[in-house]
């Protein structure tokens, strides 16, 4: 009876250890449960997340011929800095061409400014030559005027027997001379007149010439420049600070306008686009600290801060939208799009690359 009684108290006392060990064990799990609760409300963690940031695509402006190619695959260059340079025989040929235009225009020009002043100088002549003849006019008038009076005066004393008929006939033949005259310079005048409208005409339309040929110089000069910029054009620097990447042509090409010929990266200049759930935005906030852990550095943890949140999920921009009043609905959780920027200083080897995955973590509070 003895050895059983020691048997049960035994069994109990296990029994008694093992829920003690049960009770402690369910308790630090709720524990754990609960601070891991709070820790997701204030660490918002995504592994929907990468690398990304301007990549500026290098194009040929000009078709032709590549004749230098001066960057290799990843390599590190500067803004400014000289990358390849296309053949420029055809574009120096096109540019000494519009020059050899621009200056026959200009010669031109010069011809019609002399020619203006002639005109101008044959107009002010022709001026002269009416006031002349306006004068000549006023004294082939007073003249009519005094050998009608002569003639009047000479009718009236051979009318009274006093002077002969001869000097009668005299008196009227002058008179008629000078009424002739008169004619003359009126026509003369006459003349005159018409031909200073053509002279005025003259002017007009050199002036109007010399208009339209300073039209015609400015186009040259449009030609030359717009040469000259495509001239330029043959040789293609650097944007931007950064490196180079998806080269896709080599000396001796030939390439096009437009044709993509390699990419520049600035590394100086990434970002993190986070695509977090709808339900986990509600507490993202501009400004607010993120911790980045990346995949390709494990241990390495980089610091940013929230930059931005989208204006829509990243579905609704997608190629096919989705269209949920058209049938069938399925209900899915969306991603919105999430901007952190990388605090400075936090990347000064540019280990970065774009692409690589990352896990950030906003600290809400």
């Amino acid at each position: 009876m003895a050895a059983e009684a020691g048997t049960n108290n035994n069994n109990n006392h296990r029994k008694k250890i093992a829920f003690l060990i049960i009770t402690v064990v369910a308790v630090v799990g709720v524990v754990m449960v609960f601070l891991y609760m709070q820790y997701q409300k204030t660490h918002i963690t995504t592994d929907d997340a990468y690398v990304t940031g301007r990549i500026h695509v290098i194009a040929s402006k000009v078709p032709g011929t590549v004749k230098t190619l001066l960057i290799q695959d990843n390599q590190s260059v500067k803004k400014g800095e000289l990358l390849l340079e296309i053949d420029e025989s055809d574009y120096d040929v096109r540019v000494r061409e519009a020059e050899a235009a621009l200056g026959e225009e200009k010669a031109k020009l010069d011809e019609l400014a002399v020619k203006i002043d002639v005109a101008k100088k044959q107009l002010s002549e022709q001026a002269s030559r009416i006031s002349s003849a306006k004068a000549h006019l006023r004294l082939q008038e007073a003249n009519l005027k005094q050998a009608e009076a002569d003639l009047k005066r000479a009718e009236s004393l051979f009318a009274k027997e006093i002077i002969p008929s001869d000097q009668v006939e005299k008196a009227r033949t002058a008179n008629n001379v000078m009424s002739a005259g008169v004619d003359a310079a009126r026509e003369d005048l006459k003349q005159a007149e018409l031909a200073l409208e053509t002279r005025r005409s003259l002017v007009v339309q050199a002036e109007a010439a010399l208009s339209s040929q300073g039209y015609l110089i400015a186009k040259k000069e449009a030609t030359l420049e717009s040469e000259t910029l495509r001239q330029g054009y043959t040789k293609i620097e650097s944007p931007v600070d950064g490196y180079v990447t998806r080269r896709s042509v080599e000396a001796g090409n030939q390439v096009q306008a437009g044709q993509p010929l390699l990419a520049v990266v600035p590394l100086s200049d990434v970002w993190v686009v986070a695509n977090y759930k709808e339900t986990q935005v509600k507490n993202i906030r501009p400004g607010q600290k993120v911790r980045i852990r990346v995949d390709a550095f494990d241990g390495k943890t980089f610091e940013g801060a929230v930059h931005s949140i989208m204006a829509g999920t990243g579905s609704v921009f997608s190629l096919f939208p989705p269209e949920n009043a058209t049938g069938s609905y399925v209900k899915v959780v969306q991603r919105i799009p999430v901007k952190i920027e990388l605090k400075s200083g936090t990347d000064p080897d540019h280990v970065l690359r774009v692409g690589m995955s990352v896990v950030p973590t906003v600290l809400v509070d």
